[in-house]
């Protein structure tokens, strides 16, 4: 996964950077070409020869010092960089790349790329809890920087807490999925457009009628569609999720502010995913005041919701549309029912009353029916890796359709 990949490791001071020579040597293993900068405070703790040695590269140090080709050094590397990991990363650091400021080989070099960035911080907990250095830590993260946590433990000055650099083996296998998403199938130039999380519907000024959705698969399938380089709209019910950096976030609350919305954007997406859950009724009448207690019970109408995927597979011309399916029973038969009245191209079926799958869970069983009525079964995975499949079909797709 790594052949001729380029990465850039950048080492700052403390006694964390003898893990970093772990790291280069893995890399290297995976067949990665690894160039090394080092901080001057890095060099008081490991030699620029024992990474030079691990990289077979000439490490820079030194801003000033004589180049050993006529490139501008900095620039070259920062051109050069398929991802750029900063590991340690001192509390110092971070500080500079937060607030813009480049007085070293290193902090220059990374202003300079339009690579990843992947940052492993390492420092002592108090430091690393501080709100200045979290703040930082926020900033960098709003602006699409990647962060490998630290792990807890005894710590050099012998605290014990949060700030121990991550394992060599963590570094890695963050590195080597970051490049893995930049090698799957891309979607510049795409526009997607993505439902996610539940609505509410009104009953009063007091109550509304729900569901358990949490939005984290339509989440995670729009990050994931940015992550690829397409133009992402999220139109997003009430969650309690962050708002993901670089997408646009339309909030709605009821099902009519969802269709709306839908509808609104339909046109000008090239694919899209309606993985929110819609309440299909709503009460008739919304009370303008709370409605009391009272000793009898309570009846209320309700009036149908508008079927946003249904009038969506209406108006689909050369677009990609994707739906949902939550199940209790009957899972593939009320699946392929749906994606065939709906006009899908696929859909995504999950059985909700399944054991870590569907609603709130941080995973997924799902099965996909194609517009063929081909199933493909999968186990339990991550939301982020059903993400994944589910932009690889659509990529297909697109380009069948083009």
């Amino acid at each position: 996964m790594l052949s001729n990949k380029n990465i850039v490791i950048g080492v700052s001071g403390g006694i964390a950077v003898y893990k970093a020579l772990d790291v280069v040597s893995r890399l290297k293993k995976l067949n990665a070409n690894i160039d090394v900068i080092m901080t001057k405070a890095a060099t008081e703790f490991v030699q620029p020869l024992s990474f030079q040695s691990l990289s077979q590269n000439y490490v820079v140090t030194d801003m000033f010092a004589e180049p050993k080709t006529w490139d501008v050094e900095h620039i070259s590397l920062a051109q050069k960089a398929d991802l750029f990991v900063i590991a340690p990363a001192t509390a110092n650091v971070i500080g500079k790349l937060a607030n813009g400021i480049a007085d070293d080989m290193l902090s220059t070099t990374v202003m300079a790329t339009k690579a990843p960035v992947l940052i492993a911080p390492a420092m002592n907990t108090n430091m690393y809890n501080n709100p200045i250095v979290q703040r930082n830590i926020k900033i960098l993260k709003e602006i699409g920087y990647r962060f490998v946590d630290p792990a807890s433990g005894r710590l050099a000055c012998g605290d014990y807490g949060i700030g121990k650099l991550a394992s060599p083996e963590n570094i890695v296998e963050s590195i080597t999925k970051i490049i893995g998403k930049a090698s799957k199938k891309p979607l510049r130039g795409k526009k997607v457009l993505v439902t996610a999380g539940p609505t509410q519907e009104p009953i009063d000024p007091v109550r509304y009628i729900t569901n358990h959705s949490s939005g984290k698969m339509g989440y995670a399938i729009a990050i994931e569609a940015k992550n690829r380089g397409a133009d992402v709209t999220l139109i997003s019910g009430p969650t309690n999720l962050e708002r993901p950096n670089g997408i646009k976030v339309i909030d709605v609350i009821t099902a009519r502010d969802m269709y709306d919305q839908a509808v609104s954007h339909f046109g000008e997406a090239d694919i899209i995913i309606k993985a929110a859950a819609v309440a299909d009724y709503r009460p008739k009448e919304v009370a303008d005041n709370k409605i009391k207690k009272s000793d009898s019970n309570l009846s209320m109408e309700f009036a149908r919701n508008p079927d946003i995927l249904l009038e969506l597979g209406k108006m689909k011309k050369n677009q990609v549309l994707i739906g949902f399916a939550a199940e209790t029973r009957d899972l593939l038969d009320n699946a392929k029912g749906k994606m065939n009245r709906k006009n899908l191209d696929f859909i995504v079926a999950n059985n909700i009353a399944e054991k870590d799958a569907g609603f709130k869970s941080d995973t997924n069983i799902v099965s996909i029916i194609d517009s063929l009525g081909n199933v493909e079964k999968y186990d339990k995975m991550k939301k982020e890796e059903i993400a994944d499949i589910i932009l690889d079909k659509a990529y297909d797709l697109i380009k069948l359709k083009e």
